[in-house]
């Protein structure tokens, strides 16, 4: 059964009352979206790849950075993400902390030279794994809401005990826990006809896993030394596929100029959900009303059509020793959709109404001193929703070191720390407060590439 939505928080409502699960409109643009997540040297210069190739990760941006390699090569990536979430809710502030490794990327390229053989310097085949958005996080927010005339707002509690009042709201608590990734495959096949120009094509395909689980916790008592403690949890798995293309090509104009442009086709996915509501616990007075079991299971599948991505680059090298790389990239996210379209009318009608384009920046730069690589980047992703504030918006930087061994082996080490806000309503119930939530992102990659 389809999920009924609320536009503030995209919240899923049930019969008695909800925790904070993800509703549609908020999924297709969190399934949209994608990190720069690739090999360490990728990270480093924050993705600004899109004009250079010489990368598996490139080729995800631009595939015909592939056909920029000399050589076949493997590489393989593990990453650590460190990150801070402080819910600020009625309030109160908690600093939430967790530790998360991952497997970044991995794959090769094969470049033949065929000259003699066609008109083209060279051709090359790549496959490359990387996890394109990892949903895996967890947070806490508590305090106790108020209305405008500072009496404590207890929905839990109203909801359950109708004629008995309990004003006083002792402490309310929601956890929220999100697992799982898009985990992307890219095929690339790229060229270079002559000494100024690449281009490439690549089959990308997308494998979704996201888990989440909801907890909304209420304690109140009505001053008569009566109290009442509730609790509700939901849960939601989604799993799907998805499929895209991308087209590219890079200009040398010139021995120092590199531009780029590239075009990632709408992704289209194919999704199922199952939805579970449990019974909630009641506790009166501390002794149980009701125990917690499943209440309810839903399965709906349902398609998501992302929007498609255009994407402009330069880079300028100074001769062996530099560069100094650019990326521009714009996403009409009011192209998002949802099918099929009559169970979702409302909902891609907000789409229209709520979202615009989104502009991503990134810039990078890379010196080498021997067999020693310096790196660096910035970057910057504007929220795609009409009302989001400055703060909502994505912008870090990054650092990297790369060594480059005997027997065409190198090893890349990356350091990345991203900022953003975003808000949570947290119940089926409007005068409840809204955590907001400011995320810190840290992450290190490490990557090993060797030379076939």
């Amino acid at each position: 059964m389809k999920k009924i939505l609320f536009l503030i928080g995209g919240l899923l409502s049930s019969l008695i009352i909800n925790a904070q699960i993800i509703g549609y409109n908020d999924a297709a643009i969190l399934f949209s979206s994608q990190e720069i997540n690739g090999s360490a040297r990728f990270n480093a210069m924050s993705g600004a790849f899109g004009a250079l190739g010489g990368d598996l990760s490139a080729g995800d941006i631009n595939p015909a950075g592939l056909a920029v390699f000399k050589n076949s090569e493997a590489s393989i990536s593990f990453g650590l993400r460190d990150t801070d979430i402080t819910s600020n809710f009625a309030g109160t502030s908690t600093l939430n902390n967790n530790n998360y490794f991952n497997l970044n990327q991995g794959g090769g390229v094969l470049v033949f030279n065929t000259r003699s053989h066609s008109g083209f310097k060279k051709i090359a085949l790549g496959l490359n794994y990387s996890v394109s958005k990892d949903f895996e996080n967890s947070w806490l927010a508590t305090g106790s809401s108020v209305d405008q005339n500072g009496i404590a707002i207890t929905p839990l509690t109203n909801i359950y005990d109708p004629d008995v009042i309990y004003p006083n709201a002792e402490d309310q608590a929601f956890e929220n826990f999100t697992d799982g990734a898009n985990k992307k495959l890219v095929l690339t096949f790229a060229a270079q006809p002559n000494d100024k120009l690449f281009f490439g094509a690549s089959l990308v395909t997308h494998d979704i896993e996201y888990n989440q689980i909801a907890y909304a916790d209420e304690f109140n008592n009505d001053g008569n030394g009566n109290t009442f403690d509730v609790s509700a949890k939901e849960q939601l798995i989604t799993y799907g596929t998805g499929v895209s293309l991308n087209f590219g090509l890079i200009a040398k104009p010139s021995q120092e100029v590199r531009l780029g442009v590239s075009v990632q086709t709408p992704t289209w996915y194919e999704l199922s959900e199952e939805l579970t509501t449990f019974d909630d616990v009641l506790f009166f007075n501390g002794s149980p009303d009701i125990n917690r079991d499943i209440a309810d299971i839903n399965v709906f599948d349902y398609n998501v059509v992302s929007p498609a991505k255009l994407t402009g680059s330069f880079a300028y090298l100074f001769g062996k020793e530099g560069l100094l790389s650019v990326d521009y990239t714009y996403t009409d996210f009011k192209n998002t959709k949802l099918k099929p379209t009559s169970t979702f009318t409302g909902e891609n009608q907000d789409f229209s109404n709520l979202l615009e384009g989104s502009s991503q920046f990134r810039v990078g730069a890379e010196w080498r001193l021997d067999n020693v690589s310096l790196r660096g980047g910035y970057h910057f992703e504007e929220n795609p929703y009409i009302d989001a504030i400055d703060s909502d918006d994505i912008t870090g930087y990054s650092l990297g070191i790369g060594f480059k061994f005997k027997g065409n082996m190198k090893l890349d080490l990356a350091y990345q720390n991203s900022k953003n806000t975003s808000t949570s309503s947290l119940l089926n119930d409007l005068r409840t407060d809204i955590a907001e939530l400011d995320t810190t992102n840290d992450k290190f990659t490490a990557t090993l590439v060797i030379g076939l």
